[in-house]
């Protein structure tokens, strides 16, 4: 079968809708509109309420994954300039087919209605909380993985049985549409819709007053969707960014740790929002940490212009952003990891280290989101956790070391949106753990249970039994409505 006729047997398979029934495609403003206006009063006559028709959307986001693995990589590495391909199906594929089996296990039963526990007092009542379809969810996508941080919240919003409209990046437009119209031949336009279009499309989106609104991105912007969500009551999660730190502890594995952290630091070319940004090192490591950090990368990363596992930079905007970072540093506290030298043309930004940077720069003050890697001393355990409390806290917080106590240490003083232990990036995988930021870093979570939580209204329900007791509370209140008083008031 060519290629054209597998494509013509999927449109007739999931027929792409027409305007009468909605639009899968929208450019502009009017039509987003139009659009969300046609979607919520379908949440509001017509709400997903059955496990079938939620499982049957999830078999269909599975079926368009796996049936345009390459197409959907191929757009993504157009708008990098270049994205390794196994890092596509490592960060983004994999969470996102392990994210809808998950889903497909649990949904059935995270849906019904559960009984919860009641006070005695007003046996044989019961309680019961039901979650329902909040109703139309509106999802802005990010640039730097811009499939899985489409998927996941739609996983999670298709098991609670919302309708979606998705929002995609402007810096990542040949992916934008490809995926629009990839969905436009699995989904009907009632369900799931995808928003393309600039800076100012994506105000008017977070404008439109979804009953709930997930924004992937950098704080600054994030604020600016929150204000917009806050006319309409839109309940918002924010997934942000941040400096998220690693704390080397004393007689940690330092090759271990280093591992790690070139692991996370190199992956997607640092463009992750839960990269190591910076690592809290005791001063008498530093040296065997770039020791070791460039021999990772020899082995890891060897002939690095060339290596197809390597990514670039998404932009000249965001490559020059950085380069002006380390331009405004010594020399001498750079440390090369390669031979190999930046170019603006091709977008290749080699990882360096670089050392002790001032806590007031602009490499200390924002998120990097490139592969430079800061290491900061610090003399006692105390000193590290004060330097990253002084600071917004973080999306994520890594520590490495087999020093039980000082683990729990840094567990117990300190506040992330997740933490670590000799790992870093792994937990935005696991679909048991909820995944969110916390101040600067985000508000709310999601990913499994926690994101089906966060897109269902969990309807709260007291149900009453023929034999009320409550009756002997009604006026004329007489002797034993007092006696009951004094047995419960202090």
């Amino acid at each position: 079968m060519t290629d054209s006729d597998q494509n013509n047997q999927v449109q007739a398979m999931h027929p792409k809708y027409d305007e009468h029934e909605g639009l899968s495609i929208i450019k502009t403003v009017a039509d987003m509109q139009s659009q969300f206006s046609r979607m919520q009063n379908l949440s509001r006559t017509q709400p997903i309420n059955d496990w079938a028709t939620r499982r049957d959307q999830l078999d269909n986001l599975e079926l368009m994954l796996s049936d345009n693995q390459q197409l959907l990589a191929n757009a993504i590495s157009a708008d990098f300039g270049y994205r390794s391909e196994s890092e596509t199906q490592f960060a983004e594929l994999f969470p996102s087919f392990t994210g809808i089996s998950h889903a497909k296990k649990h949904g059935k039963r995270w849906m019904k209605a559960q009984r919860v526990s009641i006070s005695a007092l007003y046996m044989p009542a019961h309680n019961e909380i039901l979650p329902q379809p909040l109703g139309v969810v509106g999802i802005m996508v990010p640039w730097n993985y811009p499939l899985f941080l489409a998927i996941g919240p739609m996983i999670d919003a298709i098991t609670a049985g919302n309708r979606i409209m998705v929002k995609m990046s402007e810096a990542a437009p040949q992916f934008a549409q490809t995926f629009a119209e990839t969905i436009s031949r699995y989904f009907s336009a009632d369900m799931v819709c995808v928003v393309i279009g600039e800076v100012e499309i994506a105000a008017a989106f977070s404008e439109l007053p979804f009953d709930h609104l997930l924004y992937t991105g950098s704080t600054a912007v994030g604020k600016k969707v929150m204000a917009a969500a806050a006319p309409n009551l839109t309940p918002v999660t924010l997934e942000l960014g941040g400096k998220s730190p690693v704390i080397v502890l004393e007689g940690a594995n330092l090759e271990n740790a280093v591992n790690r952290v070139m692991m996370g630091k190199t992956l997607n070319a640092g463009q992750t929002c839960i990269a190591p940004d910076y690592v809290l090192i005791q001063r008498q490591h530093h040296d065997e940490f770039v020791r070791l950090a460039r021999e990772w990368m020899e082995k890891h990363y060897p002939n690095i212009e060339s290596n197809p596992d390597y990514s670039r930079i998404i932009n000249v905007q965001q490559f020059k952003r950085v380069k002006g970072y380390l331009e405004n540093l010594s020399s001498e506290g750079v440390y090369r990891l390669t031979d190999a030298t930046s170019n603006l043309e091709t977008r290749l930004m080699p990882p360096v280290i670089v050392s002790e940077p001032a806590p007031e720069s602009d490499l200390m003050q924002n998120e990097i989101f490139a592969p430079v890697l800061p290491l900061m001393h610090y003399d006692t355990l105390d000193n590290a956790i004060a330097f990253i409390n002084a600071r917004p806290r973080p999306l994520a917080l890594y520590v490495f070391g087999d020093n039980s106590r000082d683990i729990d240490k840094v567990r117990t003083n300190t506040v992330s949106g997740g933490l670590c232990i000799n790992e870093v990036i792994m937990h935005v995988a696991q679909h048991d753990l909820p995944f969110g930021g916390v101040g600067d870093s985000g508000t709310g979570a999601y990913h499994g249970k926690a994101g089906f939580d966060r897109l269902s209204h969990m309807k709260p329900i007291f149900v009453q039994s023929k034999l009320n007791g409550l009756n002997i509370l009604l006026p004329p209140y007489g002797g034993l409505f007092k006696k009951a008083m004094a047995l419960f008031l202090k």
